[in-house]
């Protein structure tokens, strides 16, 4: 019997690919919210999101492990975008660490395999994982973008390559080596430049301003900006990272520690309705489902 689920369909993997690389030339910013399994990615997609994207901290959390560097491997990480894939048929992108090998073959190994799980994109970020030194020298990390790029173009088709600077986000805030390195990744050939943990505005501006490909801008709780807001900043792609699994296991411990400290439930007002739980949960069969051409809501 034909496997036709989503993650697995090579033409529905063609349409979701062609769909995703169309939402960065849109003729605003679109928000690619970040679930963590197949419900929060149904849920999600229910509110008409056009593409979701993977969290590699939500997924740590999700598995009882704190988030960092070698914390879930390749193969967990793709099982579960794939299962992301499946729960809605949307367009994803993948969180893919720094793919998962210390060689650029490593890298496109990764990027193929990620092909392999239904992904229409995935980001390559140049950290280490070593606290001696977190950040790869420039020319190294761009082979490993270069080989990234080389493999998602012999897939068939679209596979979107988000390359990452990690400066900011690794604790090193300096903005010109951050320019420098998307500089040198777009000229590597990347689709999309992201520089996790930016500031403020004006460092957003001077990214968005210094290439011609797209950029992704992480959302966190210090960026006090809207999505039209950062359309003029001239960003074209805005993921939420972390902070929607943060959000929910928030309310989990501000829960228990009502339950703990005043033997109360009073949480409860505030929890989804049981009903509206199913309902989102209950639209269209995830095997029959293919929403790569709706529009950003």
């Amino acid at each position: 019997m034909n496997d036709t689920r989503p993650s697995t369909d090579p033409a529905a993997r063609i349409r979701r690919g062609e769909a995703f690389r169309e939402l960065h030339h849109g003729p605003g910013p679109f928000v690619v919210p970040n679930p963590w399994d197949a419900g929060t990615a149904r849920i999600l997609a229910s509110f008409g999101f056009a593409a979701l994207a993977t969290t590699g901290a939500g997924l740590a959390h999700s598995l009882g492990r704190p988030d960092g560097a070698n914390r879930l491997t390749r193969a967990e990480l793709l099982a579960n975008a794939a299962a992301i894939v499946d729960a809605t048929g949307l367009p994803v992108t993948a969180d893919l660490e720094s793919g998962f090998g210390e060689r650029p073959e490593d890298v496109a190994e990764t990027i193929r395999l990620a092909a392999e799980a239904g992904l229409a994109g995935g980001s390559i970020e140049d950290a280490t994982a070593r606290d001696e030194d977190p950040l790869r020298p420039l020319d190294e990390a761009v082979e490993r973008v270069a080989a990234a790029v080389e493999a998602a173009k012999g897939l068939g088709f679209p596979f979107t390559v988000t390359a990452r600077a990690e400066n900011f986000f690794l604790g090193r805030p300096d903005l010109a080596d951050t320019i420098r390195r998307l500089q040198a990744y777009e000229a590597a050939g990347a689709d999309v430049l992201y520089a996790p943990a930016l500031p403020d505005a004006e460092a957003i501006r001077a990214v968005c301003a210094a290439v011609s490909r797209p950029v992704n801008v992480l959302m966190t709780g210090a960026l006090k900006l809207s999505v039209a807001e950062l359309g003029a900043l001239g960003v074209r792609r805005i993921s939420t990272g972390s902070a929607l699994s943060r959000a929910a296991l928030g309310a989990l411990t501000r829960a228990a520690r009502e339950i703990t400290e005043s033997g109360t439930f009073g949480f409860g007002a505030d929890a989804l309705p049981y009903a509206e739980a199913n309902a989102l949960l209950e639209h269209d069969s995830p095997h029959s489902l293919d929403r790569s051409t709706r529009s950003q809501q």
